[in-house]
C-alpha cells in the first residue's frame, strides 16, 4: 500500500512567491528533470526508542517554508526539477514490510530517487531492493557519525547488512564518523570489509564538495551507480536536536548541504535517503526537519546542474 500525498496546497499566497511544495507533483511534468521521492518510515527497530510520528509527511509540510529560488546559483527550481512524489510505503517495518519497499520502488522510473526516512533501517531496504542480486552494479556512500556495522537487524546494522548481501566494501566510504560515537570492534570489521572511512576532522581541513567528489570516485568505480544515505545524527546536535543519537562537534548545516549538492549533481548518484529524524524529539522551531526540507532542495539543485 502506497499513500499518496502530493497536491498539497501551499501555506503562502504571494503570487510572487513561489513555495518550494509547488515542485511537487502526482506525476512527471514535461520539460523538467523529473526525481522521484518515496516515504519509508521505520522505526520499530530502532536502537534509541523513538515515535511513530511520519517524518515524511513533515518534511512533505516543511517544504512551504522555502521558495524555489536558490539565491548562490541564481536559479528558480521550478523552472527546471520536479519531485514525483510516490507517496509512502506502508508499515515498512511489518511483515512484507521489505517486499512492499521493493514493490514501491520497481515502478519508479526517475533517475533519481529520494527517499525519506524514518530510521537507518530505511538504508537497507532500499538499496537492497534496488540491488538485488546486482550487487557488483551499486557503491555506497554515507554521511553518518556511526559505522552502522551492529549485529542484527536495527537501525544501527544497515551497512553490515548490505556487506552480507554481497555489496563490495571497497565501494563503500563513511564520511562524518565521529569520535566516541562508534566501537573498536566495529571499527576493525569495517577495516576488514576494507571500507574507506573520511572522518568529520576531514571537513576542518577540506570543503565539503571536495569531499564529496572523493567518496563518489570510490564509489562508482568500475561504472558504478551509487546510492547515498545522509543520516541526520551526522550533524551537530544543537543543528538536528530531533536526531536521538546526534552529539556536540558534528558537522554544521552549511556543510551537509554543500556535501549533499555536490553529490547530486553526478548522473551516478541514482538514490539518496535522509535518515534518523524523529519529529517527536524535535525543537519547537522543527529546525531538524527543516534541515531535511532544505537537503531535498538541495539535492534538486544538484540535479539541476547535472549536465544532459
Amino acid at each position: 500500500m502506497v499513500v499518496a500525498y502530493y497536491g498539497r496546497v501551499s501555506a503562502v499566497s504571494d503570487s510572487k512567491w513561489r513555495s518550494a511544495s509547488s515542485l511537487v507533483f502526482g506525476r512527471p511534468i514535461n520539460a523538467r528533470r523529473n526525481v522521484a521521492m518515496l516515504g519509508v518510515s521505520t522505526y520499530k527497530t530502532s536502537v534509541s526508542p523513538r515515535s511513530a510520528t511520519s517524518t515524511p509527511a513533515a518534511i512533505r509540510a516543511a517544504l512551504d517554508h522555502y521558495s524555489t529560488w536558490s539565491w548562490s546559483s541564481r536559479v528558480d527550481l521550478g523552472e527546471y526539477v520536479a519531485v514525483v512524489d510516490h507517496g509512502d510505503v506502508d508499515d515498512p517495518d511489518g511483515d512484507g514490510g521489505h517486499e512492499r519497499v521493493a514493490t514501491a520502488l520497481a515502478v519508479i522510473e526517475q533517475p533519481l530517487t529520494m527517499i525519506l526516512g524514518g530510521d537507518n533501517a530505511a538504508t537497507w531496504h532500499a538499496l537492497s531492493a534496488l540491488m538485488k542480486d546486482r550487487t557488483d552494479e551499486f557503491g555506497l556512500i554515507t554521511l553518518d557519525a556511526h559505522l552502522d556495522m551492529r549485529e542484527g537487524r536495527s537501525n544501527g546494522s544497515p551497512v553490515r547488512q548490505l556487506l552480507e548481501e554481497g555489496l563490495d566494501g571497497r565501494h563503500v566510504v563513511q564520511v562524518g564518523l565521529g569520535d566516541y560515537t562508534n566501537s573498536p570492534a566495529y571499527a576493525r570489521d569495517a577495516s576488514s570489509a576494507g571500507l574507506r572511512i573520511i572522518d568529520r576532522d576531514a571537513f576542518n581541513r577540506e570543503d565539503a564538495a571536495i569531499i564529496a567528489r572523493r567518496a563518489l570516485d570510490v564509489a562508482r568505480q568500475g561504472g558504478r551507480k551509487v546510492y547515498v544515505d545522509i543520516d541526520l545524527d551526522v550533524g551537530d546536535r544543537s543543528v538536528v536536536p530531533g536526531c536521538p543519537a546526534a552529539a556536540p562537534g558534528g558537522l554544521r548545516a552549511d556543510e551537509i548541504r554543500r556535501f549533499v549538492r555536490a553529490l547530486a549533481t553526478s548522473k551516478d548518484v541514482v538514490a539518496i535517503d535522509f535518515t534518523e529524524v524523529d519529529v517527536e524529539r524535535d525543537s519547537p522551531d522543527a529546525r531538524t526537519v527543516r534541515l531535511a526540507a532544505l537537503l531535498v532542495l538541495e539535492t534538486l539543485a544538484g540535479v539541476q546542474r547535472r549536465s544532459l
